[in-house]
């Protein structure tokens, strides 16, 4: 499922040493950075990838998607096998895995997390958007103590890819959930030893912004062909740095092992590979997605008038077309990124269709929406039917430099149609409350994460899903969201993907017709990599760490 990203996501990574302040010198060290405080440690809760980044590296599914394959492959559960009928599904779990506590992992604990969790509906989840087929639920039963069958409703074309789901362990958990208190457990403020999961790393430290430290997990089972325990690297520690002005500056002086650099960042370190040893990796479009979305919900704490305006599909448009993508990729992303217009991009693959509507820069098609929607100009101030002043506020996270820069730039377009923009930065976690719990916002700059695989946004797109939070349960009873809803129900059960592709090319065309979310321009995903890592396979899918077990760190000229 799909998670609002804080960056497009940018992911540091330095030496042994780092964190000064504590004088702790680790050997087999690797030192990431994060933008912003994770919100939790609950990935079953998470909406945002401040949590999920963390999250990663404790928890783990029955399958995993190969980041470079991008197949389907064995995890928690060493096989599986369906009937005829494509609806029932046996996994046979691996019986030497232990949770990092040394307890013991079993069926109880995949039942658990599907039954008491994810199909609680006390629970606010995404994962229940997206393992929901036709409004039912899947029903997971216990066979014995290494066997789950799985009873779908319907044949679920995305299902293998969609037990890379996290399991979480049932005995930690149970009594939260029996009391009514799972939202609020495994806060940032639990004791980390408490936080279970069978992943490689548990968490060693916290401390709130300064540094995450995560730890070999002594039980993980994972191990080489030559029978070593995996991961080799010990530990990892993210350091909680806002600015990544500041991680350049650390990259510069050799602190840093390997980042995620923007396109204004290439120019400076490109003339540097030689001397400081390391290779830079621009491996295409992000798979994330950014847009400006304004509120439609009924119920939203801004006045009324407004609501008219966001809820104009003249007034999206207008603004879509003028906003100046090739300025944000000169300007914003150095001339690294290519311009969007809907949810997905080439880099998603095959289900991306090229053939939606495109809103290229056009300031006079955005005056001629407005007109048609009785929008008038008063020197030079435009003013709806009514007589209000067209004037909004932009949110947009604080920490994303690169939004703020959008925000300004789009500020300026729109004071080209006469609307008066303000645009406000606010801390990452706020921004999320705002979106999903308060409503008390007008616009927003935002992104969020992407994949190859659609289904994995429906928490977006179906108009009950968590993060549909432009228009919270389809209130507005819009029938191209009904449709976007019947979509993504009946494109689950065609199990030939070319009548998949031609669904989800349908969504797409709706996406873009009526825009929900205002799409601007994908930055490339770039990597700049000190030369000492074995075994890093850098993909747009996987990122820097998706065989994070398999990496190992050279240290004085030796692996």
């Amino acid at each position: 499922m799909r998670k609002i990203s804080t960056l497009i996501p940018i992911l540091l990574i330095f030496t042994a040493g780092c964190i000064e302040k504590k004088q702790i010198k680790f050997r087999n060290t690797l030192c990431l950075s994060t933008s912003s405080d994770p919100k939790s440690f609950n990935p079953i809760i998470a909406k945002e990838t401040s949590t999920t980044i963390i999250t990663g590296f404790i928890f783990e599914g029955l399958t995993k998607i190969d980041g470079i394959t991008l197949q389907v492959k064995p995890l928690l559960a060493e096989k599986w096998e369906v009937d005829k009928t494509g609806k029932i599904w046996r996994f046979y779990l691996r019986k030497d895995v232990l949770w990092n506590d040394g307890d013991k992992f079993t069926a109880d604990d995949v039942v658990f997390t599907f039954n008491q969790l994810i199909y609680n509906e006390k629970i606010p989840t995404s994962s229940r958007d997206v393992l929901t087929v036709e409004g039912k639920k899947i029903e997971v039963k216990k066979i014995n103590d290494y066997t789950v069958e799985f009873i779908l409703p319907e044949k679920f074309a995305p299902f293998l890819q969609l037990m890379t789901q996290e399991i979480l362990p049932k005995h930690k958990l149970e009594r939260s959930v029996l009391e009514g208190k799972f939202t609020s457990t495994w806060g940032v403020n639990e004791k980390v030893e408490n936080i279970v999961g069978t992943g490689p790393y548990k968490i060693n430290d916290y401390r709130p912004g300064e540094w995450i430290i995560l730890e070999k997990n002594p039980y993980y089972w994972r191990k080489d062909k030559n029978g070593v325990q995996l991961p080799y690297i010990e530990k990892i520690v993210f350091l909680i740095i806002p600015d990544p002005n500041m991680a350049i500056l650390k990259f510069r002086t050799g602190e840093i092992d390997i980042l995620s650099i923007r396109g204004q960042d290439y120019y400076v370190l490109k003339p540097l590979e030689k001397d400081k040893n390391f290779t830079i990796y621009d491996i295409g479009p992000s798979l994330s997605s950014e847009f400006l979305a304004l509120n439609q919900n009924i119920d939203a704490k801004i006045p009324d008038y407004k609501k008219e305006w966001f809820s104009d599909v003249n007034f999206r448009k207008s603004i879509a077309y003028s906003i100046d993508r090739n300025s944000i990729i000169k300007n914003v992303y150095a001339g690294f990124g290519t311009p969007l217009y809907g949810p997905m991009n080439k880099s998603c693959g095959f289900f991306y269709n090229d053939k939606i509507t495109k809103y290229d820069y056009d300031l006079k098609k955005a005056r001629e929406l407005l007109m048609k929607s009785g929008f008038v100009w008063k020197e030079n101030f435009l003013y709806d039917r009514k007589g209000n002043r067209v004037e909004f506020t932009i949110i947009t996270n604080s920490n994303n430099f690169e939004r703020v820069q959008i925000g300004n730039i789009i500020q300026n377009d729109l004071e080209k149609l006469g609307m008066k923009v303000n645009l406000l930065p606010v801390e990452f976690n706020t921004l999320v409350n705002k979106l999903t719990i308060s409503r008390d916002w007008e616009g927003v700059i935002i992104g969020l994460t992407g994949g190859i695989e659609p289904h994995g946004g429906k928490n977006v797109w179906n108009s009950k899903g968590q993060l549909h939070f432009w228009n919270f349960g389809n209130k507005r009873n819009y029938e191209w969201e009904k449709e976007i809803d019947h979509l993504f129900e009946i494109g689950t059960k065609y199990l030939n993907q070319e009548e998949r592709k031609k669904i989800y090319d349908r969504w797409q065309e709706i996406v873009t017709d009526y825009l929900p979310l205002i799409y601007t321009a994908n930055s490339n995903v770039i990597y700049a990599v000190r030369n000492k890592f074995e075994n890093m396979k850098i993909t747009v899918y996987g990122g820097v760490l998706h065989n994070i077990e398999e990496i190992k760190i050279k240290e004085n000229g030796k692996f």
